[in-house]
């Protein structure tokens, strides 16, 4: 690989960017040779573990670095935000365009849902349908916000075959509520909490090396997770369900390449410069299909489109477990559709309100239960539609959390971007070329 501190001098063909898609078509063309041969062959075993342990190992590098950053960053950028000027304005602007662009992408989903009418051309059988293990509730959001311990983590248990396996896993709102309290109490101590702030601060730069370090890895890693998605899934999961996947990917691409540009463009914001900065992020969030495992890249590229550190360790992590564009307003908005159509259940005019309201408000309610899935039983619940109806839609959701993941990674980056242009707390009036950006990020 290229070292980073070569890639400014490089013609742009030899840098970071060109590596990354290097990687993706190897990791096409090799998930595809080995999805030709038979799956049963040492060869082709060897080489799907490889893919999958790899692929793992890279994703499992940027969610071990999120708990600390999201604590050492959000504690160390309270004082700085109480620094900025009407941060309670902030905080509401924030708020507010979550809502707007979530009411837009909900609006463009209920649209295609009942054009395409999905349900109506799906190529399955009822007796496919299964209650999801994970169902959203509205009374997820208050148990959500109090954390179980100062760094939000859990661990839990599994048997089988006689085997116990234990993982780890944590709530990004949890630790930014505990986080944003020792940060407000450490700004009330005063001076003598200087070198605690002090020290977060050291910490969050020394964990920012560390995250260079891993992105330096995405060329292999894009390789792996690519590889391995073409292996795993393919695209004939898709035939059954082809009406429904468009009518997804139709309303992902409406919002990703129309709808943000569009936004962007209203406030004087190059898109194309954006999306050439922010394009790892958004990357690295289709082949991972996690927000959690791409926030350290989210937040390196929004504060490279010129978003103040300080705002931006706010509104990423919040917005990474509430603002999901493609998992909590586009995806539900489609397969509630999809499941009424299917049941032949007529939705009300009253019901399409529901959607929407669903969808603004519901990702906040399910911030601990990621997951597109618990957001369609929670839309499915309030409507009153077959909770079984979600399990018709499994086979494929993998595939669809590709783009799905995409979309809100895009969504995590457009509205900081936004607000903080509206606000007047860019730190450059235009964004900077892509390529001193890219270089700068990964260097």
């Amino acid at each position: 690989m290229i070292p980073y501190s070569d890639i400014v001098r490089r013609p742009r063909f030899h840098g970071f960017g060109m590596q990354v898609l290097l990687g993706m078509i190897v990791g096409i063309l090799g998930g595809l040779i080995i999805r030709g041969l038979d799956p049963q062959s040492a060869f082709a075993m060897s080489a799907t573990l490889t893919f999958q342990t790899v692929a793992q190992i890279f994703v499992q590098l940027l969610r071990t670095l999120v708990p600390p950053l999201i604590f050492t960053a959000i504690v160390a950028s309270v004082a700085a935000l109480r620094g900025l000027d009407n941060a309670a304005r902030l905080v509401v602007h924030t708020l507010v365009w979550f809502a707007i662009t979530a009411l837009i992408a909900v609006m463009i989903g209920m649209v295609l849902g009942l054009s395409i009418q999905p349900g109506l051309h799906a190529g399955i059988s009822r007796t496919a349908a299964q209650t999801p293990a994970s169902v959203g509730s509205w009374l997820d959001f208050l148990t959500g916000l109090v954390p179980s311990n100062y760094l939000g983590m859990s661990a839990s248990t599994n048997v089988e075959n006689g085997k116990a396996s234990t993982s780890v896993t944590f709530n990004v709102l949890q630790i930014i509520i505990a986080a944003a309290a020792v940060g407000a109490a450490a700004v009330r101590v005063g001076e003598q909490a200087k070198p605690f702030l002090s020290f977060m601060t050291s910490a969050n730069q020394v964990l920012r090396q560390v995250l260079r370090w891993i992105i330096a890895l995405t060329p292999i890693g894009s390789a792996a997770l690519l590889a391995n998605a073409v292996v795993r899934y393919g695209w004939d999961a898709m035939a059954a369900l082809g009406s429904f996947a468009t009518a997804v990917y139709a309303g992902l691409a409406i919002v990703l390449l129309a709808v943000y540009p569009g936004l962007l463009a209203l406030h004087r914001i190059d898109p194309r410069k954006f999306f050439a900065v922010a394009w790892p992020a958004i990357q690295i969030g289709f082949l991972s299909r996690s927000s959690i495992g791409t926030m350290p890249v989210t937040e390196q590229v929004t504060e490279r489109l010129g978003v103040p550190r300080a705002y931006a360790a706010f509104a990423v992590p919040l917005g990474s477990t509430t603002k999901m564009d493609g998992c909590a307003a586009i995806y539900p908005a489609i397969s509630a559709i999809f499941v009424a159509q299917f049941y032949g259940i007529a939705l009300q005019p009253s019901d399409y309100v529901l959607i929407a309201f669903v969808s603004v408000i519901g990702s906040a309610a399910t911030a601990d239960l990621t997951g597109a899935v618990v957001m369609l039983t929670l839309t499915l619940s309030t409507l009153g539609l077959p909770l079984e109806g979600a399990g018709l839609l499994l086979a494929i959701d993998p595939i669809l959390d590709m783009g799905r993941t995409a979309v809100n990674v895009a969504g995590q980056v457009v509205v900081p971007v936004i607000v903080a242009k509206r606000l007047g707390l860019s730190e450059t009036n235009t964004i900077a070329s892509p390529d001193k950006q890219i270089s700068e990020h990964i260097g």
